[in-house]
């Protein structure tokens, strides 16, 4: 199979991921796994929103309710200029300026932004525990942890643990304690799974798509959403489907070129876009 004469592989299990924790998330999302990491961070994005306070101020600020696409747009920008290019390129650090800028721009827990930053590192290895095409090494889980926490230091939170266990624990403890159903949760999901199903159905099928998304939800998230359960069978199709394409993907032969997300073409940026332009305009 693929993975076993796989290049990219073979130098991750060379790296340390104390240390080259970047090379590790690079060859992640650029070459091993480029739509598992994209489809992942998508669910860790709409994890969050489960979370009250989280779900209240987006609302708040109109970015999800009113410009959907945008700020989807705006993330995905931020957090892909930063894997390709590095924390300390002039990229990466810009790409941080604007985060860091918009973050700045709202009063925001340090307990929110901890559960955010844990769930762009646990959704992402349980996503690929499920439907990824091989199994994620223990240098490639423990570099995500390394990446992350760097990333959340410059992102100036603070509290950050230094366990990958404890950091889980953390995670899931938060979820137990504060997912809880909100009119803002449900507006902001309502409108995010509307935006995904567009891409590819015209709005009178999204309805018939909706149980489809449902399926990839637990039963803690669909409450917080106050969404229906799907039907067992969709469930069933949906994983299967996931399932069979990364058997599929398995047997391609290993990617040549990096698949850079920061470079192609953005529905809200059809033109193009400037790095330092990107997201909410701040007064």
């Amino acid at each position: 199979m693929r993975h076993t004469k796989h290049k990219a592989l073979q130098e991750v299990l060379t790296l340390d991921p104390r240390k080259d924790y970047e090379r590790i998330v690079y060859l992640l999302a650029c070459y091993e796994f480029p739509f598992d990491v994209a489809r992942s961070g998508e669910m860790a994005l709409f994890r969050t929103f489960a979370v009250p306070g989280i779900a209240n101020l987006l609302h708040h600020t109109g970015e999800f309710t009113h410009r959907t696409q945008k700020r989807y747009d705006d993330t995905d920008l931020i957090l892909s200029t930063i894997f390709e290019n590095g924390f300390d390129t002039k990229a990466g650090r810009t790409a941080f300026s604007r985060m860091n800028k918009m973050h700045g721009h709202y009063i925001i827990p340090n307990h929110e932004m901890l559960y955010v930053l844990s769930t762009f590192i646990y959704v992402p290895i349980r996503w690929m525990e499920r439907f990824g095409w091989r199994p994620l090494t223990e240098q490639e889980k423990l570099g995500l942890f390394y990446y992350m926490r760097e990333a959340g230091r410059r992102m100036n939170i603070k509290e950050l643990p230094n366990d990958y266990h404890e950091f889980e624990q953390f995670s899931l403890d938060y979820e137990r304690d504060n997912f809880a159903y909100s009119g803002a949760a449900h507006k902001i999901a309502d409108l995010n799974i509307d935006m995904f199903l567009g891409w590819f159905l015209p709005k009178f099928l999204r309805p018939l798509g909706r149980p489809f998304i449902y399926a990839l939800l637990d039963e803690p998230m669909l409450k917080s959403f106050g969404f229906p359960r799907p039907p067992k069978i969709i469930v069933d199709l949906v994983t299967v489907a996931l399932k069979l394409r990364a058997k599929l993907v398995s047997f391609l032969p290993e990617r040549k070129k990096p698949l850079l997300r920061s470079k192609g073409s953005k529905r809200s940026y059809p033109l193009g876009h400037k790095l330092d332009e990107v997201g909410t305009k701040l007064s």
